[in-house]
């Protein structure tokens, strides 16, 4: 189980020192005011023992204060508070019963201790009559109260969660990753292949990265070029794995006492760590980021003013100057009057993954995930469940791409060290990685990526090159990128959506793809891609059999009509843009659009459905601002396939709009 050793917060000795007691008038029972000197004494030698810590004696001193005096019920409550301390919880509520019986209004601490003890023995409805009794008994103390109603809320949670057990088998991720030393807080990009972790060697905390082969995690090796001799912990990596947001504390250049700071790879080399700078970094404690897989917004965990409770869950998004946002509080949904941790945004953008103590849960901090009303609402968080969360708190979870396996750190060995600066959620142990595969109801919404390298079609060279990504069905853009320095990228999409992309360079020919994922909810293989990019030449020379075309043809793949129809679909208009900007662009750039079609159909129908719609692209240009001389267009019917018509897919190809520049 995941588990980090944060102790149960209750009361040793609760009652050493309280001055609550309101004996009755009538005495029916001994008090220590009421008692026998001898009583007395014997009852003051048991209190120093227990204020020394020395439990057994003190025991031994309360129990023959009560053999001598049955109703001696200071003895009675000090002799129940030690066994509570114990551990020993059965006899405890034994004790404070008796307490009850004797004087229920003694000491109105006495129902919440009991209740304590029967939620640690998982008497879930006797628990909640207890503390609802000393809520009853208006205690007048706002903290025990507030903590009486969690205990409430928590207790209901509990007795249907241990009814109700979750799914879950967490596996070591083997020795590789796993050493003597602690291992905790992972990430993982977008493919699955690389596994960044925080490990501590003699009391310092670096980065860690392991790549998987054939299925296995191998051995891992520090990350240079970001480890320093400071600590560095909590980190994020992005979807491709060449940006990492991380966190360092106590530095010379730091806004507080611990800031987010960020690397990234440039040349094949992981740049020095820079401060990301203000205002995501405040006064407070900044730590445990997450990146979205779009890169446009970074959550992370702070306790700066303005939030709900003590450590809140906020989140920045980039602007369209390249600039992180203020940093904005996810509300009270969220985040609660207590601990909000460890936020994980998954690469669909939709579904949260956090730790909390605020929310009912199992006691300690609980592992919760909410999915998205809208933007910047949430639905109510849903606690994972038993035995994922157990009555110790329960560390950072971070979730493959496809949804199904979580990695978290565990405290399995139970082997006290020093607490992480970075409060990874595995307080005070030896902590090692595991996974496991999250039951169906938690996963979040599937998601697969696109991996493409962009080079030019000529030469061969690597190319730097705009990556757009747009929303067919809002016609908003999802994602915008550069290629890197190697000429690829890579970026997340979720299942449920339709795509275009649009790669484009100046003096190139731009690049279109169609992602139609609106009606898929699983592919076993993300999209691999090679783009080659047509330069744009001042003298052309012809490449074709036609005298007229100069270049190969582009696919214009997000230019759609209605079925059987030459009417242009509305999500067609950003590709139809794009070639209108092209042609704005280069003013003496001349294209040649062609239409083609499947083979359904007559021969006749299809060379005249082609034409068509390759002349409503040309009508849309002209109608633009694009001169008439520029443009030509013909139709090819179904006499030019690039695909097989056998298949659905195959006849889809070959449906398309295409052009080619002319001399």
């Amino acid at each position: 189980m995941m588990r980090k050793n944060i102790l149960w917060i209750f009361m040793a000795f609760v009652f050493a020192h309280c001055s609550s007691a309101q004996p009755t008038t009538s005495e029916k029972y001994v008090t220590r005011k009421t008692a026998s000197e001898k009583l007395k004494k014997t009852y003051k030698k048991g209190m120093q023992y227990s204020r020394a810590g020395e439990n057994e004696k003190a025991l031994k001193e309360f129990s023959k204060a009560l053999k001598k005096e049955s109703t001696f019920i200071d003895a009675q409550v000090q002799w129940s508070a030690i066994h509570y301390d114990m551990k020993n919880y059965e006899v405890a509520e034994q004790g404070f019963e008796k307490v009850i019986q004797i004087d229920s209004f003694y000491k109105k601490k006495v129902f919440y201790t009991l209740a304590l003890a029967e939620m640690r023995m998982k008497k879930f409805d006797e628990a909640i009559v207890h503390f609802e009794n000393y809520l009853a008994a208006q205690p007048n103390n706002d903290i025990l109260e507030k903590k009486s109603r969690r205990h409430i809320a928590n207790s209901q949670f509990m007795k249907k969660a241990y009814a109700n057990p979750v799914p879950y088998e967490p596996k070591s991720l083997g020795e590789n990753i796993n050493t003597p030393n602690p291992e905790y807080l992972p990430s993982l990009t977008a493919d699955g292949k690389q596994l960044i972790y925080t490990a501590r060697l003699y009391g310092q905390e670096d980065f860690i990265m392991s790549t998987k082969k054939d299925g296995v995690w191998q051995k891992g090796v520090p990350l240079n070029g970001v480890n320093t001799e400071q600590n560095e912990g909590a980190q994020s990596i992005s979807a491709d794995g060449k940006f990492l947001v991380f966190t360092a504390c106590n530095r010379k250049d730091g806004y507080g006492s611990c800031d987010l700071y960020y690397s990234e790879i440039r040349d094949g080399r992981w740049t020095p760590a820079a401060n990301i700078g203000s205002p995501i970094n405040s006064r407070g404690w900044e730590s445990q980021p997450s990146i979205s897989a779009d890169g446009r917004a970074i959550y992370f965990t702070s306790n700066r003013k303005g939030g709900q409770g003590g450590k809140d869950i906020w989140v920045s998004y980039r602007q369209k100057d390249g600039k992180w946002g203020r940093p904005q509080n996810v509300g009270d949904i969220i985040n609660s009057p207590y601990d909000e941790q460890s936020p994980f945004i998954h690469a669909d953008n939709q579904t949260l993954y956090f730790m909390s103590d605020g929310h009912p849960g199992m006691g300690g901090h609980d592992l919760f995930f909410a999915r998205k009303k809208k933007e910047k609402e949430w639905f109510t968080p849903k606690n994972l469940g038993y035995p994922i969360n157990t009555e110790a708190g329960e560390g950072a979870l971070v979730l493959s791409l496809d949804g199904k396996t979580g990695y978290f750190a565990s405290d399995t060995k139970n082997v006290k060290t020093d607490e992480s600066v970075f409060d990874s959620g595995t307080k005070g142990g030896h902590t090692d990685l595991y996974s496991f595969e999250l039951y169906k109801e938690a996963r979040p919404q599937p998601v697969t990526y696109v991996q493409a390298y962009v080079y030019d079609l000529e030469t061969k060279k690597k190319l730097s090159a705009n990556v757009d990504f747009i929303d067919l069905n809002s016609g908003e853009t999802y994602a915008s990128s550069f290629t890197d320095q190697d000429g690829e990228f890579l970026v997340c999409l979720p299942m449920g959506k339709n795509y275009a992309l649009n790669i484009s360079k100046e003096k190139y020919l731009f690049h279109s793809e169609n992602f139609s994922l609106e009606k898929t909810q699983s592919l076993n293989n993300p999209f691999l891609l090679k783009i080659g990019l047509q330069p744009i030449k001042d003298k052309l020379i012809s490449t074709t059999v036609e005298p007229a075309t100069t270049s190969p043809p582009v696919v214009l793949r997000n230019v759609l009509f209605e079925t059987g129809s030459a009417e242009l679909k509305p999500e067609s208009l950003f590709e139809l843009n794009q070639l209108l900007q092209l042609l704005e662009n280069n003013n003496t750039l001349k294209i040649q659009i062609n239409g083609h079609t499947d083979d359904v159909g007559s021969g006749d129908n299809n060379l005249t459905l082609s034409t068509n719609r390759a002349k409503a692209v040309k009508d849309f240009l002209i109608k633009n601002g694009i001169l008439a001389n520029r443009l030509s267009h013909k139709g090819y019917g179904e006499t030019k396939p690039i695909d097989s018509n056998d298949t659905e897919w195959g006849r889809q190809n070959n449906r398309r709009t295409e052009f080619v520049m002319l001399k």
